[in-house]
């Protein structure tokens, strides 16, 4: 069968970019683009081996083997199959787990039945030495690819080099079709957050935390929240979120830019004052900046008849609609937490069916009531945006699910409102109507 397949190692794919173009195994230091990544490797595959490509199998690990955001975009392209194995933490490290026995299992299963005539190998492992020569055993011919290595030298197995049938070198110049590394300006310089979730953290505190029922002030809303070193996705441990301070400078600029305006330098000032000693929360408590007060008693609604009245998203789906929101979510969904937040915000608006929801939701902006930022919430925890093993989502993406939640309800009552005002108001004809309806004649005009 004159087809060919390519079997990829992602960790040693990117990790070795990373390394070459980084001068760290990092794949967090690289940004990727999958799509010309993929198209790179089929082209190259049916170049070198002069077949048509039947597949490329993409293999990566994953915490509790739940698809992150990378994975869902790369499993609905054309050709691509993504095999995931565990990502364990083990002495403050992340590692591949049973990523190298699907490889093998692959390897074998694919040359045994004769699906290809070329198999293309990405990775520098030599526990695949004896699938590749079991391959080779059964008459398919085996390309081996290397990542050029940053310091020149091998950064693969001797033995598995010395097995394959043919051998390439990914260099840099092929590697920056579709990988770059990031631009730091410093190693201890943090990086600005997105402007929606500053506008979020430069929100104005609720009226029980005015009153001192709220702890000590969130840090300027520049600065990430701290990310245990060794974690690939940056997850943080559970913290409790804090809420800005209520300056009279920070609140009033806050109150008057917009919910999906960008924050001015003004808007952010008061952020960094010093704050007064905070106060102990209640036991039980939870400080939440999408709630309704300061420090929360967990299970206490402490939502006003209208905010309570609020429908949520299960409610308002068919079940048709539901099946087509689980296909959008498969096929057209990355997963970015931002852009989660503006899908569960736009299904959410629209089947509403009237606009009075959405204003009444809008003017509580930031807070989103509880039983709808649980749900909003669970829905994101559908796309892997869940820390390995706490099973909460990272404090940094939840400030990004709901900027996004936010950002897409201001942009959509927006419209809305824009929509009444530009429809021209005809109050003669309404009252002529009215009049007709009850034999009395119409109005005319001199």
């Amino acid at each position: 069968m004159d087809r060919c397949v390519v079997l990829v190692d992602a960790g040693y794919l990117l990790g070795a970019a990373a390394s070459l173009l980084a001068g760290d195994p990092a794949r967090s230091r690289i940004t990727v683009d999958h799509a010309a990544l993929i198209q790179g490797l089929r082209d190259l595959a049916e170049t070198d081996t002069q077949c048509d490509l039947l597949r490329i199998y993409w293999f990566d690990g994953a915490p509790d083997r739940v698809p992150q955001p990378e994975h869902r975009r790369l499993r609905v392209m054309p050709r691509v199959t993504v095999r995931l194995g565990a990502l364990t933490r083990s002495d403050g490290r992340w590692a591949q787990k049973g990523v190298d026995a699907a490889m093998h299992a692959e390897l074998t299963e694919l040359a045994r039945n004769r699906a290809c005539s070329d198999i293309v190998l990405v990775t520098g492992d030599g526990d695949l030495l004896p699938g590749l020569m079991s391959a080779k055993e059964h008459g398919v011919a085996v390309h081996l690819w290397a990542v050029q290595a940053a310091d020149g030298d091998y950064n693969q197995s001797e033995d598995l080099v010395a097995e394959a049938d043919e051998r390439r070198v990914l260099d840099r110049s092929w590697i920056t079709r579709a990988v770059r590394a990031k631009e730091l300006s410093g190693v201890c310089t943090p990086q600005t957050a997105p402007s929606e979730i500053a506008a979020i953290l430069s929100a104005p505190l609720p009226e029980s935390a005015k009153n001192g029922s709220a702890p000590a002030a969130q840090p300027p809303a520049h600065e990430e929240p701290r990310r245990p070193s060794g974690d690939p996705r940056g997850v943080d441990e559970e913290q409790p979120a804090q809420a800005p301070e209520s300056g009279g400078e920070a609140e009033a600029a806050a109150a008057g830019q917009g919910r999906s305006g960008v924050p001015t330098p003004k808007d952010l000032a008061g952020l960094g004052r010093p704050s007064a000693p905070a106060q102990s929360p209640p036991p039980g408590a939870t400080l939440r900046w999408s709630s309704d007060k300061g420090w929360v008693e967990r299970g206490t609604p402490g939502e006003s008849p209208e905010l309570a009245a609020l429908p949520m998203l299960a409610q308002l789906t068919t079940a048709e609609q539901r099946w087509a929101d689980r296909e959008e979510d498969i096929t057209a969904v990355s997963g970015d937490p931002f852009e989660v937040g503006q899908v569960f915000a736009r299904r959410w608006v629209d089947r509403l069916g009237s606009s009075s929801h959405a204003q009444t939701l809008s003017r509580e902006y930031p807070r989103i009531p509880h039983r709808i930022d649980g749900e909003l919430l669970r829905y994101a925890a559908r796309f892997g945006l869940l820390a390995h093993k706490d099973d909460q989502i990272d404090e940094h993406d939840r400030y990004a699910i709901r900027a996004g939640f936010w950002r897409e309800v201001d942009d959509r009552t927006d419209s809305s409102r824009s929509a009444d005002s530009s429809r021209p108001a005809e109050p003669s004809r309404s009252a002529d109507a009215s009049r007709s309806a009850e034999g009395e004649p119409a109005s005319t005009g001199d």
